[in-house]
């Protein structure tokens, strides 16, 4: 595989940047860079800024991966070396929505947990939900430290309204996770077929980047292929 373009990897809500550790090995192996971008998941602004200065420390062009709440996050850069966007079971709002406007936008799954701010004004993920909903497919050691390591949201990171996303202007793919509980089948096919994204279904759950790396894996070395300079 041609490795010209290199890899930004984002993560979403309740999560780090060792959450793609997986993808991040099958991508190496095959002469790929691949660097997973830190979100303080404190606000929206911040989260876009984070995502800019890991984007400055890469040469060259980039294909952009998103999981889950960053999917909102990788579209709202304005980095031309931006060629490509692979969104992973990721929330899409359009210009003027927030990101609770998408991820509330259909009944939710029996099984999704509830979700409420703290004394802090933080909102975790409840320890159960990551075996519930969060990575029901994977193992439980895998889910112990999800648990064990998330990092918890500000409701200002999915309150905010949007600008224009960056996908009406580069080619996106989608992996769409018709096992996930978190956010349903439904509201990711709206929004990839909103985004007019390439649609890549897969019966995985919510974290396919922990218990499916091989798929995302593949949808990450299509956008290469395709965005090859």
């Amino acid at each position: 595989m041609s490795n010209k373009a290199s890899v930004v990897l984002v993560h979403g809500a309740w999560a780090d940047g060792s959450s793609w550790a997986k993808v991040i090995a099958l991508l190496a192996a095959e002469g790929v860079k691949a660097v997973a971008a830190p979100l303080p998941l404190t606000s929206f602004a911040e989260d876009v800024a984070a995502l800019d200065r890991t984007l400055e420390r890469v040469n060259g062009p980039v294909v952009l991966v998103g999981h889950a709440y960053a999917g909102a996050v990788i579209a709202a850069t304005h980095d031309e070396k931006v060629r490509g966007l692979v969104y992973v079971a990721a929330l899409a709002p359009d210009e003027g929505e927030t990101v609770a406007d998408v991820f509330y936008r259909a009944q939710p799954h029996e099984k999704a947990p509830k979700l409420a701010p703290d004394g802090h004004g933080l909102i975790y993920l409840p320890e159960e939900a990551f075996a519930a909903a969060f990575a029901p497919n994977a193992s439980a050691e895998e889910q112990t430290l999800l648990a064990a390591v998330q990092r918890p949201i500000s409701p200002t990171c999915i309150t905010v309204a949007v600008g224009a996303p960056l996908w009406k202007d580069r080619p996106a793919w989608f992996l769409l996770a018709e096992q996930d509980r978190m956010i349903v089948e439904e509201t990711q096919r709206f929004m990839a077929d909103r985004m007019k994204a390439q649609i890549r279904p897969f019966a995985v759950d919510h974290t396919p980047i922990v218990t499916a790396p091989m798929v995302v894996a593949d949808v990450i070395r299509e956008a290469l292929r395709s965005v090859d300079v």
